[in-house]
């Protein structure tokens, strides 16, 4: 009867439980935990630091179905794996589930495997292990000094502040980032320069690319500083009477190299600039791609690796298969003669690979049909970088000249690409991209006169940092050690749905409350928003990781201070009341003035005579375009997916809705109306609605604006 028996499986997630489950034969049955089915209680701290930190798992509200199905399959079963995801929370998880089934975890129980494909599934099935312990303990001690931070100071906020509010360890830190660099550029100057520009050619030849701009280098053998209009001016009629001549030029060779395969971290700052995708929306497509896709022809699949990861490994099998594919798809000079090798940060998981996809041959083109638009364009960007990661540095040819006379000297820079190399598969994005200098190289020797004709100067002013996005914050965080692969999303969406942060823009700005709040923290909790601080921290928690420190060490070193810190504050800070911001609009009941309030799912409006009037209203913007339909007001709003659209004040009467936002200036070609269109780089255009016009007006921004 026993060899009837199936052997049972359990893994977090559903979709991941269907994918094994077809790659496995009748002798195997695989279950889903959903996630935890222990935890601290939510009613209550659950950790007792005067008994050496004890702790206190219950198992989770509404877990009880599934451990009840769970227990019966396993109670059926000849072995038990457990294979949920490789890392410290995916290693809590199976502990608990050993715990809760009363499994022998002195024999191998434990299978772990970095990507959902057969051979993976079938790998891991081969070699258990018995529990890491280690990994169980780092992630029991970052729970629970979670726990200590949040159920400790939020009360403490609810009483003095506000409810509803929290105060987290990592969050703290992100908040408290992002309100400093609000600071730094409300304390910023901002000191006035100008550039001059000459447009020079060769007096000997004509052709239209001849000319080349040269700007202004230095003026009397001093480094020019053009700060005012009086000096721009005389700097440019100083150019105009002078007669030049090339003193050098100088050839050289510029080598560009790949980016690294992705990180969780890297992943989601690119997805961010390149796809628009927030933090949480990186995360929710990439799981998908993980955990499996069907395929047409090929069934259920997971076609990237392992998504929480710190590592840029790549392990010797996909490097081969890499290494192998790029000749053939692109020419041996596209391949170098070793592979590269990146280096990762210094506490890097690196048992973990990168995202990469897992079969090389899988290219997005020939899936696309199986895949929604975001899985598409994530997937290939995830499929694009890690075959550039090992192909060819591209190769520019730099010139450098120095062109003079009069006292004037003007230099003129330029790259000309000899050798796309990666470039040709995929280039990294930056959040504050310069001007490109690849350009024609004009045929300067020294001692050509040079004819300058045109001479335009243009009036800068320094700039302050620029604010954080969700993710240049990520990368912050990242480079500060702050917080793991798989914190970093859940961190920004907690700031901004807690109203201590805003994303306008794509950019993050700090509210009032998160100034406030903020600023009671580094008076009273000092070290908890201290990033050197918790970027220890993180790193005696990688040394529980790694078995070389007891994981309640760390507790009892940091909560006696902490406690002495808790008790000071609760004595010394005082009641603060946080004043509702009054709005414009009357309530449409009692015909008081309403007040902005924050909720789970935002601002929204409330009658001030709260619980005598409970009208409350959401927001409405309004944009400065009239329906093109009707004539009446259009308003911002949001869809049951949280995308953005634009909609008539008039619906359901009038059911014009648009994607793109429209804008006032009407199509000088058909009368129709327009749409703001805006590109990676900062660029806006206008472009006509008319599918059959398609008209398009580029839009000069105004100096000083920011770009998104």
């Amino acid at each position: 009867m026993a060899a009837n028996k199936q052997k049972l499986i359990i893994v977090e997630s559903p979709a991941k439980a269907r994918t094994i489950s077809k790659f496995l034969g009748k002798g195997y049955k695989v279950e889903a935990s959903q996630g935890h089915v222990c935890d601290l209680p939510k009613s209550q701290i659950g950790v007792d630091p005067e008994n050496d930190f004890e702790l206190k798992y219950i198992t989770i509200r509404g877990r009880g179905d599934i451990l009840t199905r769970i227990r019966k399959e396993a109670k059926n079963a000849s072995q038990i794996y457990l294979a949920t995801d490789p890392d410290r929370e995916g290693e809590a998880i199976s502990w608990h589930l050993s715990k809760v089934l009363g499994m022998d975890t002195s024999k191998p129980c434990r299978i772990e495997f970095h990507e959902v494909t057969k051979k993976a599934i079938q790998q891991a099935l081969k070699s258990p292990r018995m529990l890491n312990m280690d990994l169980v303990d780092a992630q029991q001690a970052r729970r629970v000094l979670d726990r200590l931070v949040g159920y400790k100071i939020s009360p403490l906020l609810w009483a003095k502040v506000k409810k509803g509010l929290s105060a987290g360890r990592v969050q703290s830190v992100a908040t408290r980032m992002v309100v400093m660099r609000e600071q730094d550029i409300e304390a910023f100057i901002p000191e006035e320069y100008w550039d001059v520009t000459a447009k020079a050619q060769l007096p000997q030849s004509r052709g239209k690319k001849a000319f080349f701009n040269a700007k202004l280098y230095t003026l009397d053998g001093q480094k020019a500083a053009i700060t005012n209009a009086e000096d721009a001016a005389e700097a440019i009629r100083r150019i105009e009477n002078a007669h030049f001549a090339v003193t050098s030029v100088k050839m050289g060779e510029k080598r560009k190299l790949p980016a690294a395969p992705f990180t969780t971290s890297s992943l989601q700052q690119e997805a961010s600039r390149k796809l628009g995708f927030t933090t949480a929306k990186t995360m929710q497509v990439v799981q998908q791609l993980y955990e499996g896709i069907d395929l047409e022809g090929e069934g259920t699949q997971g076609i990237v690796s392992y998504i929480r990861t710190d590592s840029v490994r790549i392990s010797d099998e996909a490097m081969a298969a890499l290494r192998a594919y790029i000749p053939e798809r692109f020419g041996e000079e596209y391949l170098p003669e070793k592979a590269i090798e990146y280096k990762g940060k210094k506490n890097a998981q690196d048992a973990h690979e990168a995202i990469r996809p897992t079969d090389v041959h899988r290219t997005p083109d020939s899936i696309k049909a199986s895949l929604t638009k975001e899985q598409y364009n994530l997937y290939r960007l995830i499929y694009n970088r890690f075959l550039a990661s090992q192909m060819m540095p591209a190769l520019y040819e730099t010139m450098t000249a120095e062109i003079s006379g009069n006292g004037v000297g003007l230099r003129f820079y330029g790259e000309h690409k000899k050798f796309a190399g990666f470039t040709s598969v995929y280039e990294e994005s930056v959040d504050d991209a310069e001007a490109s200098s690849e350009v024609n190289l004009p045929s300067l020797k020294e001692g050509d006169a040079v004819a300058v004709g045109e001479v335009e100067s243009e009036q800068h002013f320094t700039q302050p940092p620029s604010r954080y996005t969700e993710a240049s914050l990520v990368r912050a965080l990242d480079e500060k050690g702050i917080g793991r692969p798989s914190t970093y999303a859940p961190t920004i969406t907690t700031i901004i749905s807690r109203g201590y942060v805003s994303r306008e823009k794509k950019r993050l700005y700090p509210t009032e409350l998160g100034r406030m709040i903020t600023s009671m923290m580094e008076e009273y909790f000092s070290d908890i928003v201290d990033t050197e601080f918790t970027a220890d921290l993180e790193e005696r928690l990688d040394a529980v990781e790694e078995g070389d420190v007891d994981w309640k060490q760390i507790l009892r070193d940091f909560y006696p201070s902490f406690a002495e810190t808790l008790k000071l504050a609760e004595q010394h800070i005082e009641k603060i009341e946080v004043k509702d911001e009054p709005s414009d609009v009357p309530c449409d009941k009692c015909g008081a003035i309403m007040v902005y309030k924050m909720g789970r799912f935002g601002r929204f409006l409330a009658c001030p005579n709260f619980p005598d009037c409970r009208n409350t209203k959401p927001i409405l913007n309004y944009i400065a375009a009239p329906c093109p339909s009707c004539g009446g007001r259009l308003m911002e709003k949001t869809s049951r997916k949280n995308r953005k659209f634009y909609g008539c004040e008039h619906y359901p009467e009038c059911d014009f809705v648009s994607w793109e936002m429209p804008v006032v200036e009407k199509c000088p070609q058909c009368g129709g109306y327009m749409v703001e269109k805006r590109g990676r780089k900062g660029d806006v255009w206008h472009l006509c609605a008319n599918e059959t016009c398609r008209c398009r007006v580029e839009v000069k921004q105004e100096e000083g604006t920011e770009e998104e």
